[in-house]
């Protein structure tokens, strides 16, 4: 029988603490806060080592749990990690010094065990997420319409994969954000990933957004413009209605 979710956590935790070199231990997202948590969860974390000790505790078989089950392990960086258990389980994770981690952003965390490098990361990262200003809609906007634009031009041009990209990947971030900042919701806003559980914040709008992408380029595209001025440019001055026009003249969709 596999492991359940809290065992492995357990497990993750006993390692860490044995290897040499290790400092702290934090649990990110699901694994930190058991509510977030479903069937399809991984384990998020990072590992905190030692000044000058990063490089061994990067050799990660020497101290995951059940490495003989381990059917993948690859490098994201120079810090980061995937690993892929025989039963499907995976854990994404960064293994650093603190000042490698400077900077880095942490919400939904859960301290596991530190030697006070992971209490300055998170006063760091909540001190500069105060600093930050919130994403400015209509700019976000505008950079949506233009991503829908070139993003129907190259799929029209025979370039569906790069056109592709640029409709579901690009385009749909920008509206994404667009949405969080102009439509309330009472769920937590996700600020390092808007488009994390917008389906639960959204779920009309999700509805609808999930529907577009599964459509060909082009017409989600067209649904997601049509989605953006729905929902985004009834009652709101700084809609780029112009773009807009635009876009559709453009392409034609104004007809």
């Amino acid at each position: 029988m596999a492991p359940t979710f809290d065992e492995r956590t357990d497990a993750l935790a006993r390692a860490a603490r044995s290897q040499p070199g290790v400092v702290g231990l934090v649990l990110l997202g699901s694994a930190a806060e058991a509510h977030r948590r479903d069937e399809w969860s991984d384990h998020d974390f990072f590992v905190v080592a030692a000044p000058g000790a990063g490089g061994d505790v990067r050799d990660v078989r020497a101290w995951l749990p059940d490495v003989d089950d381990v059917v993948a392990l690859a490098r994201e960086g120079e810090i980061g990690f995937s690993v892929l258990y025989r039963d499907g389980h995976v854990l994404e994770f960064a293994v650093a010094t603190a000042a490698e981690l400077d900077g880095v952003a942490v919400v939904h965390h859960r301290v596991v065990f530190d030697d006070g490098s992971i209490a300055g990361l998170v006063a760091a990262s909540d001190a500069r997420a105060s600093r930050e200003a919130a994403l400015d809609p209509a700019n976000e906007t505008a950079l949506f319409l233009v991503k829908v634009l070139l993003g129907v031009g190259r799929a029209r041009r025979g370039e569906v994969l790069s056109g592709g990209q640029l409709v579901r990947q690009w385009a749909t971030q920008h509206l994404v954000r667009a949405i969080r900042e102009r439509v309330p919701s009472p769920l937590d806003p996700e600020r390092i990933d808007p488009a994390r559980r917008f389906e639960a914040a959204y779920p009309e709008i999700g509805a609808r957004v999930g529907a577009a992408l599964a459509r060909p380029v082009e017409d989600a595209a067209r649904d997601l413009h049509r989605l953006a001025r729905e929902v985004l440019e009834p009652g709101w001055d700084a809609f780029p209605s112009q773009a807009a026009d635009t876009v559709a003249r453009r392409l034609g969709w104004d007809a």
